[in-house]
């Protein structure tokens, strides 16, 4: 009798490997004569999903992937918990050892992968965790990102002779008001995907009553007014607040709640308490100090300003590596706005002819270098990544390329010393750079690209801009490659260290 297989595929990124699995495993299973049905959750979401019936006749479930994956539905049945690149490398040895292996989940005290039934213990790391978020937000920030840098293009308003003498909207014109809010979109998307990234986060350790909890207290983490700080506490914030709330929700659920509440308790008061705790937490404890460092870090870059203002490299060099610290977070968000304060206030004072453009162009040279120079590892020393780790960096490059730094955040969560010491060092060459050459940035995108869409000034037109941002790109890809191990000696000595 022809057996039944039922398969889920995810990556990481939700791009090349999702599918390429999904490929690979209904490719070996027909070669078997199994009857095999593959359900993707790719950036596009769930598609040709399982239904009741797939898996009530499936005899085994296989599920091949790198995030977090809900198991609920498959209670009662044998399921083989894998990665991808196993179901890519060799699929049908994959689906023989699936049905020797395969544990009936929902059997108290199994284990299925790494996840064992029964005694909620799941050892589903950080980077999962975090990828999960990066999944979900992903097509905010890119979506956001290109709206936002085509609505600005129609912001620079030139005089007769083509020069920069103005930067908003004419809301009298009809494209000028098009574009105004269009503008307006784009930072509604930037506002809010720290907030969907955190709930995802959360999502991944505790389920959904945890999404409402992370998203609204990372919201209020990253409200700089509600805060009174100069600026929100970007990614730090958000995954401090997922993973207090993931694990909080987590505990709330292991109480026993009378069971007249049962119905209310995962929509109403986990929720509701997860909500008000971290709330609480974000005002009282979380806030305070970041609003404290904010301020801070934006009064010294003030008065370095104001003191050694006669050398731009300086604050080129400090701003650019504060871009390239924490990647959206606290420390980057600073760096931008006081760029931006820096260029409006000196704009309105002095006109276009007196406005200090250092700090701006320094920040927005160095803002795409850590995704850029991710690639550009990923490229120059193959074999100390994974193939995971390559398809996470194909969707870097195209974050870096529109001026998205976060696009490197899934690297430094999973590798934050030397990530953070290489996207520091090219960030700041980046930035110095910018400064020391001459380079004016009044918007567009901060990257390569940004020297065809947007407005700067540069010594040698097109070129200049380029190799100030490649040579910080060059500087972090160097450093990540150099100081990293090739990939068999690093799994090596992981399984080393797990044998012991």
């Amino acid at each position: 009798m022809t057996k039944n297989i039922v398969a889920v595929t995810a990556c990481a990124a939700g791009i090349a490997h999702t599918y390429m699995a999904a490929e690979s495993l209904e490719r070996a299973g027909k070669a078997k004569d199994y009857n095999i049905k593959v359900e993707t959750n790719g950036a596009i979401g769930a598609e040709n999903v399982l239904t009741h019936e797939d898996i009530e006749q499936a005899d085994l479930v296989i599920i091949a992937a790198d995030i977090k994956i809900d198991l609920i539905r498959f209670t009662g049945k044998p399921v083989y918990v894998t990665k991808s690149i196993p179901a890519i490398e060799d699929a049908a040895g994959l689906i023989e050892k699936a049905f020797t292996e395969a544990q009936v989940f929902g059997k108290k005290g199994s284990k299925v992968g790494k996840i064992q039934i029964g005694n909620d213990k799941e050892k589903v790391g950080f980077f999962t965790h975090i990828m999960s978020g990066i999944s979900y937000m992903v097509p905010m920030v890119i979506a956001a990102g290109l709206i936002l840098t085509i609505a600005n293009l129609y912001a620079f308003q030139k005089d007769d002779l083509g020069r920069i003498v103005n930067w908003g909207f004419d809301t009298s014109d009809s494209m000028g008001l098009l574009m105004s809010r269009l503008f307006a979109v784009g930072q509604v998307g930037f506002k809010l995907m720290i907030p969907l990234f955190a709930g995802f986060v959360a999502n991944s350790i505790a389920d959904k009553p945890a999404i409402a909890p992370a998203m609204i207290g990372a919201y209020i983490a990253n409200d700089a007014e509600l805060l009174g700080a100069k600026a929100g506490g970007g990614f730090i914030a958000a995954i401090a607040v997922a993973f207090i709330v993931g694990y909080l929700v987590k505990g709330l659920k292991k109480i026993k709640w009378p069971r007249i509440l049962a119905p209310i308790v995962p929509i109403m008061i986990i929720p509701f308490i997860a909500t008000l705790i971290i709330s609480l937490l974000v005002f009282y404890v979380i806030g305070q100090p970041i609003a404290a460092g904010m301020d801070g870090m934006y009064n010294g870059l003030t008065w370095l300003n104001d003191n050694y203002s006669s050398a731009p490299i300086i604050i080129g060099v400090i701003v650019g590596g504060m871009i390239g610290f924490d990647l959206g977070g606290p420390v980057n968000k600073t760096a931008l706005i006081f760029g931006t304060a820096i260029f409006t206030d000196t704009l309105a004072k002095n006109g276009i002819q007196g406005a200090n453009f250092v700090p701006q162009t320094a920040t927005q040279a160095a803002i795409s270098v850590a995704p850029l120079g991710v690639w550009l590892a990923t490229i120059l020393f193959k074999k100390k990544f994974s193939k995971d780790e390559k398809v996470a960096a194909t969707a870097a490059f195209g974050m870096g390329m529109v001026g998205v730094t976060e696009g490197a955040i899934p690297f430094v969560a999973a590798d934050p010393v030397r990530m953070i010491i290489a996207s520091v060092s090219g960030s700041a060459v980046a930035g110095g750079l910018a400064a020391a050459t001459g380079c004016k940035f009044f918007g567009g995108i901060g990257s390569p690209l940004g020297t065809f869409i947007g407005y700067i000034e540069q010594p040698v037109p097109f070129i200049t801009w380029i190799l100030c941002v490649l040579s910080g790109v060059l500087v972090t890809a160097l450093i990540i490659g150099f100081t990293r191990k090739p990939m068999m000696l690093a799994i090596e000595e992981e399984v080393a260290v797990e044998n012991e």
